[in-house]
Order: C-alpha cells, then structure tokens, then sequence
C-alpha cells in the first residue's frame, strides 16, 4: 500500500474542500494517485447528488457582483437545504468565486459549463455536495448591462439586486446603491407600469371589484374605482413609481433627477432566497 503523507492529504483537501478524513481514503484508494483520488472524491459527490436530488434547496448565498467598469453586473444564487451550511465561511467563499466567474458569462447554461479550477462549474457543484453531505446548486442566474451598473447584497446574504442607470455620471454611483437597496427592500413587481405583466393587472382590477362589491359599490362605478386603485398598485410596486424609503416624499424616479437631471433608472433585477 502506499505510503500517504500529510502534505498530500492536505494538498487534495485545499483542491477539492473535502475533509481530512475523506481525503486520506480516497488517496489510500487511488494507491496515491492524486488525479485517481479526485475522481473519486467526485463519484462520491455523484453518487449523493443522486440519492438528494429530490430534496428541497430554499437556504444559500445570493451574492452580487459588477465588473470593473461598472457596465454589467451578475446576480448568482448558490443553494444548498440548511442554514447551517449556507452560513459556513467556505460555502460563502464558493459562492463569491462562482459570482465572480459569472460575470463572463450571459447564461446559466453557459455559466454551468465554464471552467472552474479544471472542472466545470457544474462538476463543482456535484463534488460540493459529496463534501458537504446536501445538495448544492445554481439556483438563481441574473445578467444585467446598462451605461452603469451597481449592486447591492442585503446582509446574510439572503437577498441581492442589480440596478441599471443610464448614464454613468458623477453621483450614480450613490444613487445606484441607493436604488438597489430600495429594490431589495420593497421588492417592486416591475420597473415602471410597462413592465407588469398583463395577467398581474387584471388580477388586481378583479381584486379590486370584489372589495367594492363587498362593499356595496353599485356595478356601473366599478371600473373607475378600481382603476383609481390600479394607479395606486403601481405606485407601490413599480421601483421607479415608490416612495423613496430614504425621503418618502420624493419617488425613487425623483430622487434619481435630483443626483442627476438626466439620470434615469433603466432596469433592475431582484433574487431572494425562500
């Protein structure tokens, strides 16, 4: 049997994350061929992804990034079943790497297959999980590009936006940050009255009629009320459209022309864990 030394149990287990333990096993194993012990480490991780396929992700890091020139930033969601495990230092680290490589990328399905450290991104997730004992995976994948670009992570990172401004110009960078927090805390349904979904708009209307009805309203002012109470749903749920939690009596729309005349908020994304 060969002989297995500490600096290479200690060398595979900085490569691959898993314990000290498992590490010595696969090298003892693979006779100590370290690339025959990473295989194997990786099998165990197929061979528990499989068996906790079916289990529920709703814990992890959502981490946000933006690249150098602040032109398009990144939003990846890296799931896992406990809280326990989304709050290790490590599971956290791996979250901030994956984010950072994202950014080369337009797709989750692309983004799955790039390479990390020699494996793909999704190769990592299937090792992780042999790891860690729980099933790890990219639960959440959002690209965002404007003139610029800024990000916020809501602390334990449980929830992160994007926001893009139309001009890159003294003070978007306060005011990005300053939306993206309000997009993590009020969780707008769209940007502006454009972007709700038609289906969300009649839901409301209906809504709406059913309050007033209950109320005795007479039928033939129905549709004037309910478009009153349309006007005040976008108000509340579009970014653009909401108070400014900062000074509730300007929108956010607002507070952006006053960093800026020509300022405008362009797109927004939002991922939340749960």
């Amino acid at each position: 049997m060969a002989k297995i030394t500490a600096a290479e149990v200690n060398k595979l287990r900085k490569s691959t994350g898993a314990g000290m333990m498992d590490c010595k096993k696969a090298l003892v194993e693979a006779e100590g061929d370290f690339d025959k012990a990473v295989e194997i480490l990786r099998k165990k991780g197929q061979k528990v992804a499989a068996k906790r396929a079916d289990r529920e992700s709703s814990e992890g890091a959502v981490i946000a990034k933006v690249n150098d020139d602040k032109s398009a930033g990144v939003i990846v969601s890296l799931n896992c079943e406990t809280d326990f495990v989304a709050k290790n230092d490590s599971f956290v680290q791996l979250a901030n790497d994956l984010t950072e490589l994202a950014l080369n990328f337009d797709s989750k399905d692309a983004f799955l297959a790039a390479d990390f450290n020699g494996i793909t991104v999704s190769d990592k997730l299937i090792e992780q999980t042999g790891v860690i004992g729980e099933k790890i995976e990219i639960g959440d994948f959002r690209k965002l590009e404007a003139p610029f670009v800024g990000s916020y992570i809501h602390a334990g990172n449980k929830i992160a936006t994007l926001v893009g401004l139309s001009a890159n110009v003294d003070g978007a960078e306060i005011a990005a940050k300053d939306v993206a927090m309000q997009a993590a805390a009020m969780n707008p349904v769209a940007l502006n009255e454009e972007g709700v979904d038609q289906s969300v708009i009649d839901k409301e209307i209906e809504i709406a009629k059913d309050q007033l009805r209950a109320e005795g309203k007479p039928e033939a002012m129905l549709d004037n009320i309910a478009k009153g109470k349309l006007k005040r749903f976008f108000k509340d749920n579009t970014l653009v459209n909401q108070d400014f939690i900062k000074d509730n009596k300007q929108s956010v729309a607002a507070y952006v022309k006053s960093v800026n005349g020509d300022l405008t908020i362009t797109a927004f994304e939002r991922v939340a864990l749960g």
